[in-house]
């Protein structure tokens, strides 16, 4: 519960809520162009797994596909988390389904009700988009390293609301009383490293079916769009064990492993 003018994001309090053992460095920004940029311009001065970026305003913050991200400042959480994985490890498949799963459980723990997943990237609450994940990785001495881009609407204002041209959600929409963006913070961040250390051991398998138990669009019909591509129609039948979304056409089943979901319309 918080008074929204008073939710400045503080590192004292955030720590403080992560708790022992400090997984995390967390760095505070007024504002940058973009978390996963600064993140990623950083991997090759050797800047530890559990690194995190949170900034108030993003002036050239992105989305999937270059798009960009919407905030005003005090409404959302706009964060970016660098994680290596173990050597040996092969490419990270379905890592950014594994993250919303993360994401859906620190939701989950903090009272949030009526939490789905989007393939590949979206975090919905009521069918509504609240929120989207961006992962972007590279390699380095024979490892993976994932930065991974997380951003939720706490409040939605209207002048945003009207600007993004989607359906968007908001926490404060759905709890009595949204958490103040430390606390949420804290929790996301504890989420994401149980999910992510178990992701380092047996890749997205083990995740699985928890997403396919929060797919926002199970068992109905979707329209695929892909860059270059004519767009594809079908069912939506779940993932497989690398995150790939099966799309049951009339053609048969198809794997997808890149590209845009939406409803399609009657």
């Amino acid at each position: 519960m918080h008074n929204k003018a008073f939710d400045a994001l503080n590192i004292e309090i955030v720590t403080a809520a992560l708790g022992a053992p400090a997984l995390f460095q967390v760095e505070i920004l007024d504002s940058c162009e973009s978390t996963n940029t600064l993140l990623l311009n950083r991997v090759q001065q050797g800047v530890p797994s559990g690194s995190v970026v949170v900034c108030e305003r993003q002036t050239a913050g992105r989305g999937r596909r270059g798009r960009a991200w919407l905030s005003a400042p005090g409404d959302s959480l706009t964060f970016s988390l660098l994680w290596r994985f173990p050597a040996g490890m092969p490419p990270p498949m379905g890592l950014s389904l594994a993250v919303g799963v993360a994401a859906a459980h620190a939701l989950d723990d903090l009272g949030a009700a009526g939490v789905s997943l989007k393939w590949p990237n979206d975090i919905l609450v009521d069918g509504a988009k609240l929120g989207g994940i961006l992962v972007e990785t590279v390699s380095e001495g024979g490892c993976h390293v994932a930065v991974i881009g997380l951003g939720l609407n706490i409040h939605l204002p209207r002048e945003i609301a009207d600007a993004v041209g989607i359906e968007a959600g908001a926490l404060s929409s759905v709890m009595a009383y949204a958490p103040s963006r430390n606390l949420l913070l804290a929790r996301l961040l504890r989420a994401l490293a149980a999910v992510l250390e178990a992701f380092g051991r047996s890749g997205f398998a083990d995740f699985a079916e928890e997403w396919r138990a929060r797919n926002a669009h199970a068992g109905q019909q979707v329209r695929i769009l892909a860059e270059g591509a004519a767009p594809l129609e079908g069912c939506c039948a779940g993932v497989d064990e690398d995150g790939a979304l099966l799309l049951e056409t009339a053609a048969g089943m198809r794997r997808i492993v890149s590209g845009e979901v939406s409803l399609r319309k009657p």
